[in-house]
């Protein structure tokens, strides 16, 4: 998040009590000394995301937005808490100041973090920089995932973040549900799916911190070029499960054409400095102490139909007219494209 993100007007729903709201960092956040004011970050986050500013410092505050929600939806909760366990750890997070769940304070619930100064880089192809420094950006990406993956969990405070069992066994129960609560027309290849991943679940051998949205736009880089991750933001789908969740989703940029986003298909080696889809599981490998990975088709598969049940519920907000975002109609005509990418997995995979 950039200060050129910043929206110039507020809805009044979004707007904050900054009486009440200073009053509260008084007594939570160190050091905290006003006035106060604020700015909200566009974009489409599921919690609206704020830029706190004082004359000494910067923080963020994310909260649930208004009104009737999901009771599952909009964890604040648990953000605050997997970002508090791990920031003890070294692990690159912002320091997190305070939860409130108290309503009274700003309509619900929030909590407040710093402000880490850095890079969003959105394109996976890393524009504008040499091949050597291209490298060392994606070691650091490699790198960061497999030092979350290595957190001691019950240490951080989080043995009970996830739920014990099979993780992959309930992600394609969830996006099965998904799925079908978005349906609006027959798609073969996502019926063959719906029967081929539950029947081949592979075995879960160990359990990490997952962050479940590992990607370059979700993090951000230290200023200047250093190629250091200064921060992992956006939580909201973390849990504990099956680290290979987290890299072989990483892993769905090598097989995904270069679109401005994070796909590199076709991109890598020496030319570019970006490294091959075997150099990452082999650096991966080496960090995480692992002597090799399973067959990452079955696993790629599965993360390739949970963004098709992702955007099938995008195509169906815009079939009904209740989509917002200008770019509904051309993300959702993709879901065809990723059930059929998806489906070919399997069949590598041995469907």
């Amino acid at each position: 998040m950039s200060d050129s993100s910043l929206q110039t007007e507020i809805a009044e729903r979004d707007q904050l009590d900054t009486g009440r709201l200073a009053v509260w960092m008084s007594e939570n956040v160190p050091e905290f000394a006003g006035p106060l004011s604020y700015a909200k970050f566009a974009g489409g986050q599921s919690n609206p995301t704020y830029k706190l500013t004082t004359p000494e410092r910067s923080y963020v505050l994310r909260r649930k937005p208004m009104g009737q929600l999901l009771p599952s939806a909009h964890a604040v909760d648990r953000e605050y808490r997997v970002i508090a366990g791990l920031h003890p750890t070294g692990f690159p997070v912002p320091r997190p100041f305070g939860l409130c769940e108290d309503d009274a304070v700003l309509g619900s619930a929030f909590y407040v973090m710093e402000m880490v100064e850095g890079r969003t880089i959105w394109d996976g192809a890393f524009p504008g920089m040499d091949a050597d420094t291209r490298r060392a950006h994606y070691n650091a990406m490699i790198d960061t995932l497999a030092q979350l993956h290595n957190v001691d969990y019950a240490a951080a405070g989080l043995e009970s973040f996830g739920r014990p069992g099979n993780y992959f066994e309930r992600q394609v129960s969830r996006w099965t549900k998904q799925y079908r609560g978005a349906e609006t027309e027959h798609m073969e290849p996502m019926e063959r799916l719906i029967e081929f991943l539950p029947r081949t679940l592979p075995p879960q051998t160990r359990t990490s911190i997952v962050h479940g949205d590992y990607r370059c736009d979700n993090m951000k880089f230290a200023p200047g070029v250093e190629p250091r991750v200064a921060a992992v933001l956006d939580w909201e789908l973390s849990t504990l499960g099956d680290p290979i969740a987290d890299l072989s989703y990483f892993l769905i940029s090598w097989v995904t054409e270069p679109e401005g986003r994070s796909g590199v298909k076709g991109m890598t080696g020496p030319e570019t400095g970006i490294p091959t889809l075997e150099e990452v599981v082999a650096r991966y490998c080496a960090k995480t102490g692992r002597d090799g990975l399973p067959d990452l088709n079955w696993y790629i598969s599965f993360n390739l139909f949970r963004l098709a049940s992702i955007v099938q519920g995008i195509r169906k907000r815009f079939l009904i007219g209740t989509a917002s975002n200008a770019n509904a109609e051309a993300t959702s005509a993709r879901v065809p494209l990723l059930a059929e990418a998806a489906w070919e997995f399997a069949v590598k995979a041995g469907a």
